[in-house]
């Protein structure tokens, strides 16, 4: 579909660039310093800054929103390993609760959102001051983008800026989050007759259309009784509140906004669950709206998701390698416990001429006829497997002449060892094991351990940062796991179930295993529900808003102590508070 639509990610990128060479609006120059830009007149080059923002890093680097969203849960911690990944200490403060207003990892990240909220508004500003056929449409994507931009820094920060980029005398505003979230909604609902169907007027999933603003509808009212009550001592919150619009409970809209999606045959299911996360997903039936990447010569995709687990002795290509730091925690793992035969937990890979890549210490060898696509010379490319990758790993060693080692003409696959621990078997172990188990630090020869995650596709054609994995923010696994919420908090267990087996049971395994599909549940109560929302999205930047309205999230866990209500929200960045123009988020000195 990318290569049909004349606004395709190559044409965005195109624009995006033209426009970063020539305008002002750039990381340095957000909400807070002043009013948004009126340097670029061309509104297609304003919406694609706009959207290039979402793919430059903000929702596609571990280190970026992801960090907020996975560090801090059970899903995803990224220790300090030896002598690498120390930094300051900013990783381990994401998981051990213990960030301040000074950490990188928060003070980047507003920065990356508030300048996603000034591109938006330059966006907005540009469509409405010029005349062209797509104006509606321009304007309204601009909008959808302002509005995804604003909820993510209120899920985030709590408050977050706006000034009316019509008015250049417009004042400054501090929007918060337990009054700006029905206007949001509002604004959203507002857009939808502008928007397009996806497929029309050339717009795809890596557009702003009609179905991207049904999904980003029922997460605002599926996570509106938290934005209303943050700190809920005791994370009783009123999920069945009267909605906003349209009558009965937000639970409600949840469900109708999810059954519009469901059932609009848009979309599908894919029975391979790793396929929404592959290099050639950009076809996916499932994405609804996703960032579109592309390595090409403008701006390569991030392969970061990928990239940030696996080991550095762990290659794809001889250019390829890991880069060891992130992994799952030993309470995520055991979430999975009677339910490793799920296909979403781990899939084997299988060369053409039949050879599967067991990872057992059975193989011997594997063809070399799969290659690096346009590498020079020909690079032989070595598949890892997907999914949940736990115990020893075994792989293809790098030899001193910068080659993978052969035998026979095929790659050869021997034991791994960790590169800056050569004595170190690579054993991935679902446990983690600190000295002082209040710090997520590693001596050397531990840096082992954690259970890794390989969900997206390892894509050597750029090298190890690059990618053409497409990034699903919304796609149809997550509505049906948002309807089953919703119909659970509306005591509806049995259609909430119903939801829950489709996902399940349209997964299947590999043909090694007969293509099993998973298997249905028979019951289902909060617990079983929480840990069917990690099985469908983990790594998707679903967990930390998950674990909050489960009452989960100020739990104390591996490396982490229990918190208490006001780390729901992060600190506003010192830089911004000595601004004067923004108060500090409850809890932060």
């Amino acid at each position: 579909m990318k290569t049909k639509t004349f606004f395709s990610i190559k044409i965005l990128a195109l624009f995006s660039f033209i426009f970063l060479l020539n305008s002002c609006t750039d990381l340095d120059e957000v909400l807070l310093d002043e009013q948004p830009s009126s340097a670029v007149s061309d509104p297609a080059g304003s919406l694609a800054a706009a959207y290039d923002r979402l793919g430059d890093g903000t929702f596609t680097d571990h280190g970026a929103v992801f960090a907020m969203q996975e560090y801090t849960t059970d899903e995803a911690i990224l220790p300090t390993r030896g002598s690498d990944w120390g930094d300051g200490g900013k990783w381990r403060d994401m998981h051990e609760f213990t960030w301040s207003s000074t950490n990188a990892i928060i003070v980047s990240n507003w920065d990356l959102l508030n300048n996603g909220i000034t591109r938006s508004l330059t966006a907005v500003k540009s469509a409405q001051e010029n005349t062209f056929p797509e104006k509606t449409l321009f304007l309204a994507e601009s909008k959808a983008l302002l509005a995804y931009y604003t909820y993510t820094t209120l899920d985030l920060f709590g408050q977050a800026p706006y000034r009316d980029p019509l008015n250049v005398n417009a004042p400054l505003q501090i929007l918060k989050a337990d009054t700006q979230i029905d206007q949001l909604i509002k604004d959203v609902e507002a857009l939808i007759p502008d928007l397009a169907d996806i497929g029309t007027q050339r717009t795809y999933h890596g557009r702003f259309t009609k179905q991207a603003a049904y999904a980003f509808l029922a997460n605002m009212y599926l996570n509106r009784a938290v934005f209303k009550d943050r700190y809920n001592a005791s994370s009783n919150f009123n999920f069945n509140e009267p909605a906003i619009t349209g009558g009965g409970t937000d639970m409600d809209r949840v469900i109708y906004y999810t059954s519009l999606l469901i059932e609009s045959g848009k979309f599908s299911l894919e029975s391979d669950f790793f396929k929404n996360f592959a290099r050639d997903n950009n076809n996916g039936k499932e994405l609804i709206f996703a960032i579109s990447q592309k390595i090409d010569y403008i701006r390569n995709g991030s392969n970061s998701f990928a990239y940030v687990c696996m080991e550095r002795n762990q290659r794809t290509s001889a250019a390829n390698r890991g880069t060891n730091a992130a992994c799952t925690t030993p309470e995520f793992y055991a979430t999975w416990d009677g339910n490793h035969d799920d296909p979403r937990f781990e899939q084997h890979y299988q060369y053409a001429d039949g050879t599967w890549f067991m990872n057992d210490g059975t193989d011997v060898s594997v063809p070399a006829t799969d290659i690096v696509p346009k590498s020079s010379p020909s690079l032989p490319w070595f598949h890892f497997n997907r999914g949940i990758q736990a115990g020893l790993q075994y792989g293809p060693i790098l030899l001193p002449s910068g080659s993978l080692e052969m035998v026979g003409g095929r790659i050869k696959v021997s034991p791994l060892f960790m590169e800056k621990s050569t004595t170190t078997r690579m054993n991935f172990t679902p446990s983690l094991t600190f000295a002082d188990p209040s710090k997520s630090v590693f001596a050397q020869n531990e840096i082992n351990q954690g259970a890794r995650v390989f969900k997206y596709e390892f894509d050597p054609e750029g090298g190890n940062g690059n990618s053409n994995v497409d990034i699903p923010l919304f796609r149809l696994g997550g509505i049906y796991a948002m309807r089953a919420e919703a119909y659970f908090r509306k005591g509806s267990v049995g259609l909430a179930m119903d939801d829950l087996n489709k996902l399940r049971t349209s997964r299947k395994r590999e043909s090694l295993f007969g293509n099993a599909p998973g298997k249905a549940l028979t019951s289902l109560d909060a617990a079983q529900l929480y840990k069917e929302l990690g099985f469908e999205l983990y790594w998707e930047l679903q967990r930390r808003p998950q674990s909050i309205r489960f009452g989960k999230f100020d739990l104390p866990g591996t490396a982490k102590p229990a918190t208490q209500p006001f780390r729901r929200t992060f600190p506003i960045p010192q830089t911004v508070i000595d601004q004067k123009v923004i108060q500090q988020n409850q809890g932060y000195n």
